[in-house]
This record gives structure tokens, sequence and C-alpha cells, in this order.
């Protein structure tokens, strides 16, 4: 999938914008530093309290347990990391790195993929049904017998990807 320079250009021009924007909307959402190295807790009607945990404190559960359903990895490195049958169901890894991972057979239903580093990612038979691969990189990735219906996969580099069969690149 050859796109010209400059549209690859503009492509990663929106995603920094957007992710700036993202930051800078969670950095103002937050009361004040102190409390960012605090645990709060979020009290919904007729629920228990659930903690409000970091990204690194995401990342070490999910490499310690596999599972981070609807959990934030925004921006996480995961780089060569085994996350083979991960539960990563509604995940916002928007913009993380995860190179060369073994995503072998897991559950990225829904999961946020924009501008996420997926390149020479093993993909094989993972479920990637409406995730959001806007602008991703999957440059050498093997999504062979993946489950890609209704992924958004607008803008992102396929290049010597192996796709699922009967899927054509356009």
């Amino acid at each position: 999938m050859n796109q010209s320079n400059s549209k690859k250009l503009t492509n990663r021009l929106i995603t920094a914008v957007c992710l700036v924007l993202v930051v800078v909307f969670s950095l103002l959402d937050q009361p004040s530093a102190s409390a960012q190295s605090q645990t709060p807790l979020i009290t919904t009607p007729q629920s228990t309290p659930v903690p409000i945990t970091s990204v690194a404190a995401n990342v070490r559960r999910l490499l310690d347990t596999k599972e981070c359903v609807g959990c934030n990895l925004m921006g996480a490195t995961l780089k060569d990391a085994n996350l083979q049958a991960a539960n990563l169901e509604n995940a916002n890894l928007l913009g993380a790195d995860l190179e060369r991972a073994n995503l072998q057979g897991a559950n990225l239903q829904g999961a946020n993929l924009q501008g996420a580093d997926l390149g020479k990612t093993n993909i094989t038979g993972a479920n990637l049904e409406g995730a959001n691969l806007f602008d991703a990189d999957l440059e050498k990735a093997n999504l062979t017998n993946a489950n890609i219906v209704g992924a958004n996969l607008t803008g992102a580099d396929l290049e010597h990807a192996i796709i699922p069969q009967g899927f054509t690149i356009q």
C-alpha cells in the first residue's frame, strides 16, 4: 500500500495533533499533580468503587494476567511482549508500541489501536471485530485468520502484511 510521502506526513501530523489534544484534555481533567499519584475511586450508583489505575499499572497487570478489559494502555510500550490469548476487549491502546508483539488469538474486539505500531506483529487468529486501527502501522504483520469484521483500517499501513483470506487492500 504505497501512499505519497505528503499524504503519510499529513496523516501522521493529524494523528499527532489528536494525540496532543487527548493528552491536554486528560491533564486538564486532573485536580492536581499530587492527586495523580493516589488511586482515586470512581463510584457509580448501584456499583462498587472501581480504582483508576495508571498506564504503567495496567501494563503490569496485563503482562501478569493477560487480562485488561477496557483498560487504558494509551501510549504503552509493549514491544516484543507475549500477549498470546490476552483479553484486551475495548482497551485503549491509542499510540501504543506493540511492534513484534505476539497477539496470536488475542481478543481485541472494540479496542482502540489508532496510530499504534503493530509492525511485524503476530495477530493470527485474533479477534479485531470493531477495532479502531485508523492510521495504525501493520507493516509486515501477520493477520492470518484474524477477525477484522467492522474494523476501521482507514489509513493503516498494510505494506507486506499477511492479510485474512478474501480481504483486499484498497
